[in-house]
């Protein structure tokens, strides 16, 4: 005759309490006997069954915790925004890789290119990168997870400031890395700063009037055709471009300040460019 789990171990083992090796046995038979495991639903609790069912969805449904956002939880940041931030698309290896290889070669330029040239062309470069960083991080264009930010009981300003603030720290962090590892310029090495916050706090206040992806595309193509013009008004010299002399560095101060204070104007504009987006 064919060997079935005895009722004792059967209702042992939908309590949890059958111990090996019996419980080995009745798993391995249960898996290929259809009346035992009809019998197995007889003699269990319903109630458990159907709550151990539960438990077991939930935990496949669970969204699983990348690393990004367990470091995030573990310094401190709260959950659901440590969320928010590791969906950012620009705290991912894709977009991070991407700046480091800009970086990189402007570095290296800067090695292997003697004068100012090489060090021009890593000024020009550095302020674009927050300002693309944050453009990416924000619209549905652009933006995976646009939809579920829009739902969100968040308001839309405070969403954008999050991820901004979090872009802005690891750029500039690398910016700021890949400053060190530039020849000795002295304090023109710094000279993109300025200009990377006068560019992304315009693009940001443009933002609600032209949409994500029309107001950082303006600002970066009137940044580079204000270096282009700068160049041409240079005629050769060796002298700094104008964005980065002194003067210009006082005129990006005061676009940064008034960008700044016009994007806290529009601070409720992001909630209804939103609603219109979604």
């Amino acid at each position: 005759m064919r060997w079935h789990v005895p009722e004792e171990d059967l209702r042992a083992y939908a309590r949890g309490e059958l111990a090996a090796p019996a419980l080995w046995s009745a798993d391995a038979h249960l898996a290929a006997c259809a009346p035992c495991r009809a019998a197995l639903g007889e003699v269990s609790d319903p109630v458990a069954l159907d709550a151990g069912w539960e438990r077991l969805d939930a935990e496949l449904d669970a969204p699983r915790t990348g690393v990004l956002e367990s470091l995030l939880v573990r310094l401190g940041v709260p959950g659901h925004i440590a969320r928010l931030l590791a969906a950012a698309p620009v705290l991912r290896r894709s977009w991070l890789g991407a700046v480091v290889a800009v970086l990189l070669l402007s570095v290296a330029a800067g090695h292997l290119v003697r004068g100012g040239e090489s060090l021009t062309l890593f000024l020009a470069l550095a302020p674009l990168l927050p300002l693309a960083g944050v453009a990416l991080s924000y619209g549905p264009a652009l933006d995976p997870t646009y939809e579920m930010a829009v739902v969100a009981p968040m308001h839309g300003f405070r969403l954008l400031m999050i991820r901004t603030v979090a872009v802005l720290g690891v750029v500039l962090g690398m910016n700021g890395l890949a400053t060190l590892a530039l020849p000795a310029y002295g304090l023109r090495a710094l000279a993109w700063l300025l200009p990377a916050l006068a560019l992304t706090a315009t693009g940001l206040a443009l933002t609600p009037r032209l949409g994500p992806v029309l107001a950082p595309s303006l600002v970066g193509g009137a940044w580079v055709g204000l270096l282009v013009l700068a160049d041409a008004l240079q005629a050769g010299a060796q002298t700094p471009l104008a964005p980065f002399t002194v003067a210009g560095q006082s005129v990006a101060a005061v676009v940064a300040a008034l960008a700044a204070g016009l994007l806290f104007l529009l601070r409720d504009r992001f909630d209804l460019f939103q609603g219109r987006a979604a």
